[in-house]
């Protein structure tokens, strides 16, 4: 299971922290769901997962405020939910908080933020964030690259010449996303989103040369920092024995964290420009997304051939 630390939540949201009495350092967050309370403040706890963040909107607002509850009865509400020890509670809107509502988060050692942000904007943005964020994850030896706006994440033997490639693709505009090592997160059932690890972003490993900053050399429009994964290159020694797919009329994947990926095993051989096939393979998979398939289109045209020259 993977965690994300409630600081960097802060952080990234610009909450205002309302409990600065409470040690928040160690605090970590589980899941990327978020509840909001509505049910729990009535009374009902059956099957609350406690591990989720609270948000306090105008419903749950008024339903306390403004519904004839007495201070005594608040109280008592919050206290039970925050004897569940939640990770926080996140006040929405600029809604106020009574002193007494933060003395009794200090003494349950829940924290407390506000936001001026509507809740379902605050719901919307924690859930995608966290959900990148816990996402889970491997560590693949490949180079990133976005090209085009697809993602193609070039694999092979140490060697074979997938950083060389990638330097030709920065050189022709695109942008770098990880050499060496690419980590992969699956944000979705749908989607896989590549990164860098810290110590490497932005780098190249050279043989003959060394390590180059490509941000750097060439500026920051040859770099990026995530990008989803959207094709597969494998670069493969030639084998002049092995018999090579020459129309591509089926689509053949590849799989990462239970998600498949379109996958072209590419021969390298001396005098092929890898950068140029990579190019073309990124556009030809656009195309195919766009509903037009060359080689499927090359198959209607014999086969019509075939039928007019029947008829003649």
């Amino acid at each position: 299971m993977y965690t994300v630390e409630l600081q960097k939540m802060v952080d990234k949201m610009h909450l205002v922290n309302l409990t600065p009495e409470i040690d928040i350092s160690k605090r970590l967050i589980s899941t990327p769901e978020i509840n909001r309370p509505a049910l729990q403040l009535a009374g009902f706890f059956n099957d609350f997962d406690a591990d989720r963040i609270q948000l306090i909107g105008n419903v749950e607002y008024a339903y306390m405020y403004h519904n004839e509850m007495t201070s005594e009865e608040r109280h008592i509400c919050f206290s039970r939910l925050m004897g569940y020890n939640v990770p926080c509670i996140i006040f929405c809107r600029d809604l106020p908080v009574s002193d007494g509502m933060k003395k009794l988060a200090i003494a349950k050692g829940v924290p407390v933020f506000s936001t001026a942000k509507e809740t379902t904007t605050v719901v919307a943005e924690l859930v995608r964030w966290l959900q990148v964020e816990l996402a889970p994850r491997i560590s693949i030896h490949g180079v990133l690259v976005d090209v085009f706006g697809e993602g193609l994440l070039i694999t092979g033997e140490s060697g074979i010449g997938k950083s060389e490639a990638a330097l030709e693709l920065i050189k022709r505009g695109h942008r770098l996303v990880s050499d060496d090592v690419v980590e992969i997160k699956k944000v979705s059932d749908d989607t896989l989103v590549g990164s860098a690890p810290d110590v490497t972003r932005h780098l190249i490993e050279l043989r003959g040369i060394g390590i180059i900053d490509v941000k750097t050399l060439y500026g920051v429009q040859s770099v990026k920092e995530t990008q989803s994964i959207n094709l597969v290159i494998r670069l493969e020694e030639w084998n002049k024995d092995k018999e090579y797919d020459r129309f591509g009329l089926e689509d053949k994947y590849t799989e990462f964290l239970g998600n498949k990926v379109v996958c072209n095993d590419i021969p390298v051989r001396p005098g092929r420009n890898l950068a140029i096939i990579c190019e073309a393979a990124a556009i030809n998979y656009r195309q195919k997304k766009m509903g037009y398939n060359a080689a499927k289109e090359l198959q209607n045209r014999v086969m019509n051939n075939l039928r007019n020259s029947q008829q003649q």
